[in-house]
């Protein structure tokens, strides 16, 4: 336990064979659960796992007095739990939180079985949701100049173009660094989301802050530095940034449509219909008018509009969801 609550971990694997043993040997002591996922791996993740289940439950069996700080009542910490098809990590990540739920742990958080997540700082994203702040942390990387400077120029371009959108999708507009898998979740807001629904692949984090917002959950950043070792990710970022920000798109009409078309909530959804449409009507005008040399004063109108319009939308959208977000917690 963890200042009398309960602690779980979910570690999301992929072929992490070497890494995500090492992983689950460093996780704190004082964490109740951990849910060690091997998402279909073709490598020895699967072995690795049950391998070091195995050993926490000598050793527990060894050790039959342990400290009250560390027990949850539970008869074996590591839950070794294996898909029989790949599903991806935010289906794996959903398996977690099914057997956390299941479990009744308090607080949920997600470590990547790839090592990259420092587990001496797990209780820097408890802290919050357990003293009432917050529902949901996540890591930023972007929080300081020194903490990104291990992350690749190509990684902080589209992080950057995905924050953008998921503050747009999400209407938590104080967050960054939404790729950031290194999370922590209450119960209540577990309890809250549409989970059967959470999207299963690389983008469930920008979906999962969509779900917060609409479900009005607090959200926290924690600053941490960025880390790449040994683990080459599997992302394409060719792909993974159109298939995210169409996602996104999708996020943002459905949070529109939940949040306040159904609370009658009309003005802020007519100014952001408005001005995208005024947009795109403006860039394909411009189109026209390069190619035929004519209209292009009409066209410049019809975007500074498009763009004004839509800004006053967001503003109205601001107003509308305070106290969602608690801003950083350093």
């Amino acid at each position: 336990m963890y200042r009398g609550h309960t602690v779980g971990v979910v570690v999301p694997a992929y072929n992490e064979a070497g890494l995500v043993g090492t992983v689950i040997d460093t996780i704190p002591e004082y964490v109740d659960r951990i849910y060690a996922i091997d998402d279909c791996s073709t490598d020895d993740t699967w072995t690795e796992i049950q391998a070091h289940a195995r050993l926490d439950q000598a050793d527990a069996q060894s050790n039959p007095e342990p400290s009250v700080q560390t027990d949850g009542g539970f008869e074996q910490r590591v839950c070794p739990i294996r898909h029989e098809t790949n599903r991806g990590v935010g289906g794996a990540i959903k398996t977690g939180y099914r057997h956390a739920l299941r479990d009744h742990i308090d607080v949920t958080a997600v470590m990547g079985g790839d090592g990259q997540m420092d587990p001496s700082i797990l209780d820097s994203f408890l802290d919050p949701i357990i003293d009432g702040e917050a529902d949901y942390t996540k890591g930023n990387r972007l929080h300081r100049p020194a903490y990104r400077e291990a992350m690749p120029r190509a990684r902080l371009v589209g992080n950057a173009i995905l924050t953008a959108l998921t503050r747009v999708a999400s209407g938590y507009w104080g967050i960054t660094d939404p790729q950031n898998g290194y999370t922590a979740i209450s119960r209540q807001a577990l309890l809250a989301i549409d989970l059967d629904g959470m999207y299963e692949y690389y983008g469930y984090c920008n979906d999962l802050l969509v779900e917060l917002s609409v479900s009005e959950m607090r959200v926290a950043d924690v600053p941490m530095p960025a880390k790449y070792d040994e683990a080459e990710s599997s992302i394409r970022y060719r792909e993974y940034i159109p298939r995210v920000s169409w996602l996104l798109v999708r996020n943002f009409c459905s949070r529109l449509d939940r949040a306040y078309v159904r609370e009658g909530v009309y003005p802020l959804v007519l100014c952001y219909v408005a001005g995208f449409s005024a947009i795109c009507v403006g860039l394909v005008a411009g189109v026209l008018g390069l190619a035929q040399d004519t209209g292009l004063t009409a066209a410049a109108l019809a975007n500074l509009f498009g763009v004004l319009v839509f800004s006053l939308g967001v503003v109205l959208d601001h107003r509308k969801s305070p106290g969602t977000e608690v801003g950083v917690r350093d």
